[in-house]
């Protein structure tokens, strides 16, 4: 078992990452980061299973560490030969001699000492926060390159699972993984999990998703991914509203999925949405909505560009409403400052004192600095309706 641990998260969060780990594993102490990267020294005698849950909100992924191999262009093979790439020590980045990419990935496979490795993901550390310079966190061709060299020279590959040559084919629950992170072109930080939620399935937490054509704005994106991360039982013909709508992108996603949606936001709302027989648009601000327009509604999904408290305090008034029976969310929270990632256990805690007992929070790959909130009534206890 390694003595280090690592976390990769969204660029601007790794003091969100380091209080989280610090509230809920004190004796963890951080070692080394780089702007998306973090790691941090474990006790003696740790005693984490290998699947163990970090319960962080801002932590895209995690792993047990097992250090750092240096991957640069060399001139010529000789030159690559004048020292053997080797393993730099767990939780430091220390300077070494460059290896071509093949001497890299044989360090990588020696860095397992004989573990059994049934998935590979590889994936690069953030390189600017999202939507600076356009950037969204994915999967990239140099990280697709590196899964190639590592698949290639397994030493081992009938361990290897039938899809592992795949770079995007999502780990099966229980499967050993050994992450590959490139902290920059030259430079992979390795180490290995065991695959258990649903972000640690997916390479470095990022699922691969292509916005449609015909979206109206990037919320397709949150949307979509706080769908399938969450995993809220939403069955097909349910009805959901969605406060905060416009211009649609959100919408299209839910539609997409053979929902029944009631978009309230006062601005409007793309042509292309509102001619979808299944959209209904509630052109008013939530507060004016009556609440009998909620009485079919189950599910109700919001984000608005406001402070945390705001849409809290929005969502609250049509939950704990008598006449409503909201059995799930899918919250989007802003966080205009960074000092309001402290708060997300008192947000998550109050979402809990309106009846619902399945409650988790995560900064999706798609979210910029906001965090999506998940929450479910198990089981769902419908209200009386008294007319």
């Amino acid at each position: 078992m390694s003595d280090f641990l690592f976390v990769t998260c969204q660029i601007g969060a790794e003091g969100a990452v380091k209080t989280e780990i610090g509230r809920r594993w004190p004796a963890f102490r951080f070692a080394f980061s780089r702007p998306g990267f973090l790691t941090f020294k474990l006790p003696a005698a740790h005693g984490l299973a290998a699947d163990f849950d970090l319960e962080s909100v801002f932590a895209r992924a995690y792993g047990f560490s097992l250090g750092l191999v240096k991957a640069g262009a060399v001139a010529n093979r000789g030159e690559a030969e004048k020292g053997e790439p080797h393993l730099l020590p767990e939780g430091t980045a220390e300077p070494g001699s460059f290896a071509g990419t093949e001497d890299a990935a044989i360090a990588a496979w020696k860095a397992c000492q004989g573990r059994t490795v049934q998935r590979i993901h590889v994936w690069e550390r953030d390189r600017f926060a999202p939507g600076v310079h356009g950037f969204e966190p994915n999967i990239t061709p140099a990280a697709v390159d590196v899964h190639r060299s590592l698949f290639e020279r397994c030493p081992q590959p009938q361990s290897l699972a039938k899809t592992a040559s795949d770079p995007l084919q999502p780990a099966k629950p229980g499967e050993m993984v050994l992450d590959c992170i490139m902290l920059d072109d030259t430079q992979w930080w390795m180490g290995w999990h065991c695959a258990n939620t649903f972000a640690s399935r997916h390479p470095g937490g990022l699922i691969s998703l292509t916005l449609p054509a015909d979206a109206v704005s990037r919320a397709w994106l949150k949307m979509e991914e706080g769908l399938r991360w969450s995993q809220l039982p939403i069955p097909k013909g349910a009805r959901v509203a969605e406060i905060g709508s416009a211009p649609g992108g959100a919408s299209q996603a839910l539609l997409a999925r053979g929902f029944w949606v009631t978009g309230v936001d006062p601005a409007e709302m793309a042509p292309s949405v509102l001619a979808n027989p299944h959209f209904t648009h509630v052109r008013r601000r939530s507060p004016q909505v009556r609440r009998r327009e909620f009485r079919k509604i189950r599910w109700l999904t919001a984000d608005m560009n406001v402070a945390p408290n705001y849409t809290l305090d929005a969502v609250e008034a049509i939950v704990t409403h008598p006449e409503v029976s909201i059995r799930g969310l899918l919250l989007t929270l802003k966080l205009p400052h960074w000092e309001l990632a402290e708060r997300v256990p008192e947000y998550m805690e109050r979402v809990r004192s309106w009846g619902y007992n399945v409650v988790r929070a995560r900064q999706l790959q798609y979210n910029r600095q906001e965090i999506c909130l998940a929450a479910l009534q198990k089981p769902f206890c419908r209200k009386p309706f008294h007319a």
